[in-house]
């Protein structure tokens, strides 16, 4: 139990349904959907559609999903919703144009939106709303505004020179020239048409017609090779999701392209350590934490790509052999000295939501523009704004995730669940780009290594060791930061918070849930 004498949130508690989102209109507005009738899956499509218009620095309708959903009637089913390279894709153009990386605000940074058709793939599915009204409420907030929340404001503020990037992006996203500040009502109009196209046609009518057409346009005359035969040609697959035993819970995760792979090979290297005898905010935790990391992601670096263009080692990165072998690396009392190449570069934008319905149906739902603001670019006629998840390519020869024609780019946005005795027990997930796998391992062992509720686990302070100095939140107590340098770590103060995150945790003893939202976001965990 938390104190009640010092800052802080109450762990949320409900019967007949929960959500837990970074904003809170979006988790009203599932919670609203819940008790119109609708299921979990209905809920997390109209919450993470609110937050492409309230969120718009941290996802969009021009982004990306990936998605686990675990029916009541047990399994779990992943979805994956990441857009594809253009047909006319070419590492070897950009190189002969003196590229040796995808700028973040170039049209070759865009790949095929696929969020979109991942929602529909879910509605279609399992969800009993049509599209029509779980868009309903987006659109309301297009049309009519929104507030702009604190946190909302401050990343508006940081990151508003990326909206720079067209004439598009300055004029809905930076009203009078300026990041609008808090408490502030905003307007999307032209996006608010945009989505009542799409509630009224679903999918269709945004990859195929007049509004591909019109996104295909903007793309080219910035220099991209995009075709509308790209967008028609979108898909959002079902596919079966990866997972590892960590003590007694098994974890699942999207398979490659996305890294959730990294969270299952972390967790595999932590086991092999007395986790629980630690002090949970401690030196030696958060030691073996930070070497962890740099070994899982020099795998993820190596190895992680499409595995529909590139063999990508899933099963052998989850062997519980190979864990070991790379815990055994570990010195307990010296940090390792080889530098990480640092082979995706650094982003800390997503959104992350879960919801619980009455029957116990959970999604575990991931939305992501990857950059702030995406690419900056923007599509006048429809309001999109462009995600960059295309910069995650590589352009050099020979690199798994090189640049090809139809690729999909190694993803960071992961979510994820935990079972116990078979049965559904956490849908969760942790934003902040390369940070999520981290997230993901250090939420985890807090609830079952430390026997935090959802809310104390997401609270924890956190660090992060990849791609070279120890990030360190203000939150890390001082004796930890001394004990990790003593170690051998740079220890590095973290710029801006690491991540946000949602938790659900069902507990079928009490037959209630029990949920957490970030307080490094504006977002809450309710319930009815």
């Amino acid at each position: 139990m938390r104190d009640f004498q010092l800052p802080g949130r109450s762990t949320a508690y409900a019967e007949n349904g929960m959500a837990a989102t970074s904003h809170p209109l979006a988790t009203l507005t599932a919670l609203d959907v819940l008790r119109e009738g609708g299921n979990a899956v209905d809920a997390a499509i109209a919450a993470v559609a609110v937050q492409c218009v309230v969120d718009p620095h941290m996802t969009g309708i021009g982004g990306d999903c990936f998605a686990l959903f675990a029916p009541a009637t047990g399994g779990v089913i992943a979805v994956n919703g990441s857009g594809r390279a253009p047909r006319a894709a070419s590492p070897e153009a950009l190189q002969a144009q003196g590229l040796r990386q995808i700028p973040a605000t170039s049209p070759h940074a865009v790949t095929v939106p696929g969020a979109i058709r991942a929602w529909q793939l879910l509605a279609d599915g399992h969800g009993s709303i049509g599209l029509d009204r779980l868009l309903a409420p987006a659109i309301r907030y297009a049309e009519e505004g929104f507030i702009v929340t604190p946190r909302v404001a401050w990343d508006w503020t940081r990151h508003g020179e990326r909206l720079t990037a067209s004439p598009a992006a300055r004029a809905f996203y930076l009203p009078g020239g300026r990041p609008p500040e808090e408490g502030r009502s905003i307007r999307l109009p032209v996006l608010a048409r945009t989505l009542r196209r799409i509630a009224a046609d679903g999918a269709t009518a945004f990859y195929e017609g007049e509004l591909a057409e019109r996104m295909v346009a903007t793309l080219r005359e910035l220099g991209g090779v995009h075709d509308v035969a790209d967008f028609a040609a979108q898909t959002a697959e079902t596919v079966e999701p990866i997972h590892t035993r960590y003590r007694d819970v098994e974890v699942y995760e999207c398979p490659p392209n996305g890294q959730g792979v990294v969270a299952l090979l972390l967790l595999n290297i932590l086991e092999g350590f007395d986790v629980a005898r630690l002090d949970p905010v401690g030196a030696e935790r958060l030691h073996l934490e930070a070497e962890a990391t740099k070994l899982a992601f020099a795998e993820r670096d190596q190895h992680l790509a499409d595995p529909a263009q590139v063999e990508v080692p899933t099963q052998r990165l989850l062997d519980k052999s190979f864990a070991k072998s790379l815990a055994d690396r570990i010195d307990p009392d010296a940090a390792a000295t080889q530098p990480l190449a640092g082979d995706v570069e650094p982003h800390p934008d997503t959104v992350y939501l879960t919801v619980v319905d009455r029957d116990r149906n959970a999604v575990s739902l991931i939305n992501s523009i990857y950059d702030a603001f995406g690419s900056g670019l923007c599509c006048p006629d429809t309001g999109v704004l462009f995600h960059c998840r295309g910069r995650a390519f590589r352009l050099s020869d020979g690199h798994p995730n090189r640049l090809a024609p139809g690729k999909r780019p190694l993803h960071t946005i992961i979510p994820a669940m935990a079972f116990r005795g078979g049965r559904l027990w956490l849908s969760f997930g942790v934003m902040g780009g390369d940070y999520q796998p981290v997230g993901h391992a250090h939420v985890l062992g807090n609830l079952v290594d430390h026997g935090m509720d959802p809310q104390a686990a997401l609270d924890a302070p956190r660090v992060m060791a990849y791609p070279s100095d120890l990030e360190v939140e203000r939150g890390v107590p001082i004796t930890a930061r001394r004990g990790l340098v003593e170690r051998g770590h740079r220890v590095v103060e973290a710029a801006s918070p690491l991540g946000g995150g949602q938790a659900i945790l069902v507990d079928e003893r009490r037959s209630v849930l029990v949920g957490g939202s970030d307080p490094r976001k504006d977002g809450l965990a309710l319930g009815l």
